[in-house]
């Protein structure tokens, strides 16, 4: 596991080292699939998939080093349903992430996105070049802006407020794609892609979300197995904070995305709890996250 003073040293390190060292940060699962599409050769969801895997498993993207079992677990599910062109795509990517549990081998979900704005070329048996200070496709500047922003979520977990320099990275790629007409990089879109993703994450206002991810893993998941009743206590004492962010702003989708990673992790944690303090978490929740609020019941009945 990746020690918080790994992350400390993320201000003084060089962020975007050549493609042709190794990678010591991800470990990346590719799906791609295209169930309305019959008529293209499968070959191309298969070149997609590793032209893909080999972008985000085989370039360096720190100047950390990560050994095979510190790596970011990260699946990619990306579904193909229109293609205008022969080299032209249109459709959805699945992101999600996850992080080990101190003295464990249980992986704790951490990103849930859906992005509905996909499009982008590729051309069969071409690698993707990425860049965060040049745009040269789409395809590369959406990989690449879900790397660092995995990154900073990643580093936010291990060190309070530790995944800043990650962010400002991806905020280079999302200016970098400002005068593409391809959509999920403008502020005026719409309030669920990938400019208001980073944009809140970086501001004030979700501050409480981001300490959030430090107190939820380091004085929670990280101690479950030793003294789980400590854990519960410091995560109720996480979530309740979030409060904050749901007064300022209700409904934002960054608190979407993570109670979409969470929601199964946290029911099935309050399983076990005193009814008391399942009633304290689900007077919370069914407020800060009214989406999941059929789960919270369940666990209510230890279903």
């Amino acid at each position: 596991m990746r020690k918080p003073f790994l992350v400390l040293l993320v201000a003084l390190l060089p962020l975007c080292l050549p493609l042709t060292l190794q990678a010591q940060e991800f470990n990346c699962k590719v799906q791609v699939i295209a169930p309305q599409i019959q008529s293209t050769p499968k070959r191309i969801w298969q070149s997609m998939e590793t032209a893909i895997t080999q972008l985000m498993n085989t370039r360096r993207w720190t100047n950390l080093n990560y050994t095979q079992q510190e790596r970011i677990d990260i699946n990619f599910l990306l579904t193909i349903s229109e293609q205008p062109a022969a080299d032209r795509f249109k459709g959805t990517l699945q992101v999600t992430s996850s992080r080990p549990a101190f003295n464990s081998d249980y992986l704790s979900p951490v990103l849930d996105i859906l992005d509905n704005n996909v499009e982008f070329q590729f051309l069969e048996n071409t690698q993707i070049e990425f860049s965060p200070d040049r745009f040269t496709n789409n395809m590369a500047s959406i990989i690449g802006f879900y790397a660092y922003f995995i990154l900073g979520v990643d580093g936010d977990t291990f060190q309070s407020m530790g995944g800043s320099e990650f962010y400002a990275v991806a905020q280079r790629v999302v200016n970098q794609a400002q005068n593409t007409s391809e959509p999920g990089w403008k502020a005026f879109e719409e309030p669920k892609n990938r400019y208001w993703l980073l944009e809140n994450q970086q501001q004030a206002v979700f501050r409480p979300l981001r300490e959030f991810l430090y107190n939820y893993h380091i004085n929670a998941m990280d101690i479950m197995t030793s003294d789980p009743a400590t854990a519960r206590k410091n995560m109720m004492a996480a979530i309740e904070k979030l409060k904050t962010v749901h007064q300022a702003k209700p409904a934002s989708y960054n608190m979407q995305v993570f109670f979409n990673a969470k929601g199964n992790e946290i029911v099935e944690i309050f399983k076990p709890a005193d009814p008391a303090d399942k009633v304290k978490l689900l007077n919370i929740v069914q407020v800060i996250d009214p989406g999941n609020i059929s789960k919270y019941q369940n666990m209510m009945r230890g279903s």
